[in-house]
């Protein structure tokens, strides 16, 4: 996409200062650069050539652009939180004296809930046996996600010294660099133990990423999601694996049988509580069942004769 110099020149200082100074994940970089030289590209068209000619109106137009591309609210959503960073960057700098993106919203969509695989499904499916070293590093991925919630970001960028197999914890890196000690299930520590035993078959000595690929570098994410697809249709998973799936799995099956959303939550690390409340609609019909089940005066009545008339063989 042809864009204004001036414009894409605005767009990789405040790149820079992420990498930089804010120090982003390049996942994050990469996603704010494709949106903004979106929007760029757009300005260009309607013979725009600074930022300050982004007003409240252009930029309202710009999203309703967006909507009639098909874009889904969500998406649009993460547009405009990449505007609004954009906009702040340059208000800092001095180009800008306002923020026209503060007081746009994105459309509302139907929002979904997560997918997620019962227990016994999700067991079956990582009982099974790893054929070679690379199914071993696929089965470690997938217990690892499964016993303590990571991101896929946070699977990848995953190095030696965060793993402390013996405490059966781990260190990860989340989003804004905020750092969270997660706990590791039994099954996972068996299955990292066995990776991590034959991980030098491919890899230098000198790599720190505890996942790498065949040619021994750090995996990539989209390795990671055609990895686990794989091992669910090679081993016969009920449903496409892939590593929302496991998160979300592992959130839900917290709640379940925990029923404490704040632990959840800062398992997940989520900062706002709303964004773990989505997994208890997941779970209500396990709730009410539990509810039925326990509380007094919701247990249903034994069925027995009906008022007003005598019980067979019993005169009134």
């Amino acid at each position: 996409m042809v864009s204004n110099p001036l414009l894409t020149a605005a767009v990789d200082d405040f790149l820079n200062y992420l990498r930089t100074e804010k120090r982003q994940s390049p996942h994050t970089v990469s996603g704010y650069r494709r949106d903004l030289l979106r929007l760029a590209h757009w300005l260009t068209l309607e013979h725009h050539s600074h930022w300050q000619q982004l007003n409240h109106h252009r930029l309202r137009y710009y999203v309703a652009s967006l909507a009639q591309a098909g874009l889904q609210g969500r998406s649009i959503a993460r547009h405009l939180s990449a505007i609004r960073r954009l906009l702040g960057y340059l208000i800092r700098e001095g180009v800008l004296v306002d923020n026209p993106a503060l007081d746009i919203r994105p459309p509302r969509g139907r929002q979904g809930l997560p997918k997620v695989m019962d227990v016994d499904s999700l067991s079956r499916t990582l009982n099974q046996q790893p054929e070679d070293v690379l199914e071993i590093r696929d089965l470690a991925m997938l217990e690892l996600m499964y016993s303590s919630g990571l991101r896929l970001a946070e699977l990848v960028s995953l190095d030696l010294p965060s793993l402390h197999l013996s405490a059966r914890e781990v260190l990860v890196l989340g989003k804004g660099n905020k750092e969270r000690l997660l706990p590791v299930g039994r099954a996972a520590i068996t299955a990292l133990e066995q990776w991590l035993a034959v991980r030098g078959q491919l890899v230098p000595a000198s790599e720190t990423a505890v996942f790498v690929s065949q040619r021994g570098q750090r995996i990539h994410s989209r390795t990671v999601q055609q990895r686990l697809r794989r091992w669910g249709l090679h081993h016969g998973a009920e449903q496409g694996l892939h590593p929302h799936l496991m998160r979300h799995s592992f959130a839900s099956h917290m709640l379940e049988s925990s029923g404490d959303l704040r632990a959840v939550q800062e398992l997940l690390g989520h900062a706002d509580i709303t964004t773990t409340q989505v997994y208890t609609h997941l779970d209500f019909q396990h709730l009410a069942k539990v509810y039925d089940q326990a509380h007094p005066r919701a247990q249903r009545r034994r069925r027995g004769p009906v008022e007003g008339q005598a019980e067979k063989g019993k005169p009134q």
